[in-house]
């Protein structure tokens, strides 16, 4: 009976070993899956323009990119006139800029994306790339601002967007490079520089 007991108790042990074993086999695969996937580039989405075509921001890839997003009725609005100040005076050496239009804070952006490209045309002489209306918080956020919003980035670090037109710097190889609170404005001298210098970047 001792013996039987024994030859009992090893069976379940050892069962009990093997299944324990296959199933930290599939977490570490599954890890490893994961983490094959998982990547700091920022560029490695899909997003649709305002006029609902699907871009792939790996286009972008070697131009320096400055991701923004926007609101029309916004005290922050007027920043577009620097940002295609930006884009006309550096678009010719690699700068890219990318606004993505947000109705999260003060419910700023609530036109259509017929409405938003009328606006920037018509106001401001927008003439970058536009794309939909996206969260950029919280469970409904994007991909592309939960990578953005994850990296640690100088000088503002990493976070939650706080509002209308916060400013991240992409590099040509894809990566976050630097972010901006939305106050500093595109034509601040420190937000030039970091551009300029990222574009004289092999």
């Amino acid at each position: 009976m001792q013996f039987r007991a024994k030859l009992c108790w090893l069976m379940v042990f050892s069962l009990f070993m093997t299944g324990a074993v296959g199933e930290h086999r599939v977490m570490a695969e599954d890890s490893k899956e994961n983490g094959s996937q998982a990547s700091d580039n920022v560029l490695d989405f899909k997003m649709n323009s305002l006029d609902g075509k699907q871009v792939d921001l790996n286009q972008y890839k070697g131009d320096v990119v400055l991701v923004v997003n926007v609101a029309s009725e916004c005290g922050l609005t007027p920043q577009y006139t620097q940002l295609q100040a930006l884009h006309e005076k550096y678009g010719s050496k690699g700068l890219r800029v990318l606004g993505f239009p947000c109705n999260q804070f003060g419910r700023q952006e609530p036109g259509t994306s017929e409405e938003i490209q009328e606006f920037c045309s018509s106001n401001y002489g927008v003439t970058f790339d536009l794309f939909e209306k996206v969260d950029v918080n919280g469970e409904d956020a994007c991909p592309l601002y939960q990578l953005l919003t994850r990296l640690d980035a100088k000088p503002k670090g990493a976070g939650n967007v706080s509002w209308n037109f916060e400013k991240f710097l992409i590099n040509r190889d894809g990566k976050l490079a630097h972010r901006f609170e939305p106050q500093t404005k595109p034509d601040d001298p420190v937000l030039v520089g970091v551009i300029e210098g990222e574009l004289k970047a092999d």
